[in-house]
């Protein structure tokens, strides 16, 4: 492999495959992308990620790069003067970044995939408040974080932009299963002002999948998961 060259293993559907892509092509850096079968995981994959075997892998001439924000961390290292800037240059700015980071894939994800689960109202419910609850605590990070410009991370998507964002397709996805509102705009009105905003830049266009592909495959996964508990 030619230094220098790049590429990526991924899934389409995966929210951690979905920000590195974002960034690579805000990057406008080019890359080879290689769909992921879970089912039958390539050799590729087994040789760069033997520990986890999980995506997404970024392959930079003979180096290896695992796990998402380790990536775009990278990403905003090696490429630092192509394309803005995934993290602040203040460090306690860049901190703050990686720590709400952090977070959002801590609360937020369990929680989407739970309320999916979930077998009672009751305890759909109490999922939905929870992430409501992450939602909104995000709402206030937001118009910190922002200091009244377009993104979290100013003027152009950034770390902690990529990190969230990657989950909006999902997080419209699960209304349309669930038949509720999680990202309302009553109750985060800057938040969804920003998805607008997230959602019409051209390196998320090119990458998000459609909702109507995401719902597809989250009602799927709902089914082969009832499925196997009724095996069991």
């Amino acid at each position: 492999m030619a230094e220098g060259e790049l590429k990526l293993l991924g899934l389409w559907g995966s929210q951690f495959v979905i920000r590195v892509r974002t960034i690579l092509e805000q990057k406008g850096l080019s890359y080879e992308y290689f769909e992921e079968n879970f089912a039958n995981k390539s050799e590729l994959l087994l040789k760069h990620n033997p520990v986890h075997k999980k995506v997404p892998v970024l392959i930079h001439g003979d180096r290896a790069i695992c796990e998402s924000l380790v990536i775009l961390q990278y990403i905003d290292e090696n490429w630092s003067g192509t394309g803005p800037p995934v993290l602040p240059a203040n460090p306690y700015d860049r901190a703050i970044a990686r720590f709400w980071a952090a977070y959002v894939d801590d609360k937020l994800l369990p929680l989407l995939i739970d309320t999916l689960k979930a077998e009672t109202e009751e305890a759909k419910a109490e999922k939905i408040a929870g992430i409501h609850g992450v939602l909104e605590m995000l709402e206030g990070v937001f118009k910190k974080c922002s200091a009244g410009k377009s993104f979290f991370g100013g003027d152009s998507i950034g770390y902690l932009d990529v990190t969230l964002g990657s989950y909006l397709a999902w997080i419209r996805a699960e209304e349309r299963i669930i038949g509720a509102k999680l990202l309302d705009e009553t109750k985060m009105p800057s938040l969804v002002e920003w998805e607008n905003r997230f959602l019409a830049a051209d390196c998320v266009k090119k990458v998000l999948p459609s909702v109507e592909r995401v719902e597809a495959l989250g009602r799927m996964l709902i089914a082969k998961e009832r499925a196997s508990r009724l095996a069991n």
